[in-house]
């Protein structure tokens, strides 16, 4: 989001009062050119070695998302059957989406298989029904878990040795004689450290680990990073350096190339990297509250909207689009749920008046996938603007939505 000169915030032209006009308060609204900017970016960076970018939908699953992604050569990695389904709907083939599991029923797993999709195995219990079932005829990943920490918070880092996520890479010989006694088509290794790394040596420790690891399999294609690199919440943050990154991970792959003996393609699965700075969810002041103790500022979301500041402690930024040039004072913007929602504590942002429009920055990921109908509220709209265009792309929700899975109405 763009301050213009004439002081007025603007998404590629188009200000959020005249989306909230148009679409309503709350909405969601995602920067279709901050997307292809973030698949650039990370292009260039592994601009040496083969390299393919499968987007961890989960962070933001709507269609016109994906599709925007097939359109500029990103493919899909998906962990349900739901998700699944909808990456065919945007138009991908099976054969472009990984289905990675956490420890779901394995005829979900049979279903992704049979329909086309590479299966990311990440237990000894499925590499065993995966062999008995499939023997040598089906090929899959398998999910390494290399026993390293590190991410932005505990909930989600994904590859120390607590985790649930993987098979730990100290039962190598036990995967491997799981796959000889089959003759399991093992064609790709993948891990998936966390999320919110900003420093290279995480990335750089596990990549060595799956390096080794990758040398004990013969009939390897695919070497699978994951992802997890820091975007930028809060002006001045520190993030990922995409061109140190690069150059170190590429350099190290075209070494382990060079000794395995040929070729391979590195993978990535970016989620938040690519969407959640493309991301704004807009809200409207209700009340502005003086308390001796603070001032709150009450807005028409919640947590039932945007959970990860309460999930995760995470930080969005917020700005007062209204009034850009105000007096600065200092408020907790809390949300309309009965609950304690705080998106903010001691937050200081130009003075916020009842009918002011806020933004919130860094809602392009894990924001309205992980939202719900707490309260009995509505889920919001959302729109993308591309090409200088704003397009509605999920109407807003009414009690119809609601209602509409109950039975005796």
């Amino acid at each position: 989001m763009q301050l213009s000169e004439n002081n007025t915030y603007q998404i590629q032209g188009i200000s959020p009062s005249e989306l909230i006009e148009t679409y309503g308060s709350p909405l969601y609204v995602y920067d279709g050119g901050t997307i292809r900017r973030k698949v650039a970016e990370l292009q260039e960076a592994f601009s040496s070695v083969n390299m393919k970018i499968k987007y961890a939908c989960k962070a933001n699953t709507n269609l016109s998302i994906l599709r925007l992604m097939r359109e500029i050569g990103v493919e899909l990695d998906v962990v349900s059957p739901g998700e699944f389904e909808m990456g065919r709907l945007a138009g991908y083939d099976a054969g472009q989406i990984t289905f990675t599991p956490s420890g779901v029923p394995f005829h979900e797993v049979k279903e992704a298989v049979e329909a086309g999709a590479l299966v990311n195995v990440d237990s000894i219990p499925l590499l065993e029904w995966f062999g008995k079932t499939y023997g040598s005829t089906k090929p899959c990943l398998i999910r390494i878990k290399p026993n390293v920490a590190a991410g932005g918070n505990a909930k989600i880092m994904t590859a120390h040795a607590d985790s649930k996520f993987g098979i730990s890479v100290l039962l190598i010989e036990q995967i491997l004689e799981v796959v000889n006694r089959y003759g399991i088509k093992v064609i790709g290794l993948h891990q998936h450290t966390g999320s919110d790394i900003k420093d290279a040596e995480p990335f750089i420790q596990v990549a060595d680990i799956l390096f080794e690891t990758a040398k004990r399999f013969p009939d390897l294609q695919i070497v699978d990073l994951g992802g997890g690199f820091k975007v930028s919440y809060k002006p001045g943050d520190e993030i990922t350096d995409m061109h140190l990154l690069g150059t170190k991970i590429s350099e190290r792959f075209k070494k382990f190339c060079a000794e395995y003996g040929r070729e391979l393609q590195l993978w990535f699965e970016p989620g938040k990297f690519l969407v959640s700075e493309s991301g704004y969810l807009l809200t409207t002041t209700t009340v502005v509250k003086e308390d001796p103790a603070r001032n709150f500022v009450h807005v028409d979301t919640g947590l039932n909207h945007l959970i990860r500041p309460m999930m995760y402690g995470s930080y969005h930024h917020i700005l007062n689009t209204s009034n850009p040039g105000g007096t600065e004072k200092t408020y907790n913007v809390v949300g309309y749920i009965c609950e304690t929602d705080t998106f903010a504590s001691d937050r200081t942002l130009s003075e916020v008046r009842p009918g002011d429009i806020l933004v919130m920055l860094n809602a392009g990921a894990y924001g309205y996938t992980m939202s719900s109908h707490y309260n009995a509220r509505f889920r919001p709209a959302e729109v993308l603007v591309d090409h200088g265009s704003a397009k509605l792309i999920r109407r807003r929700e009414s009690l119809k939505d609601l209602l509409g899975t109950q039975d005796g109405l």
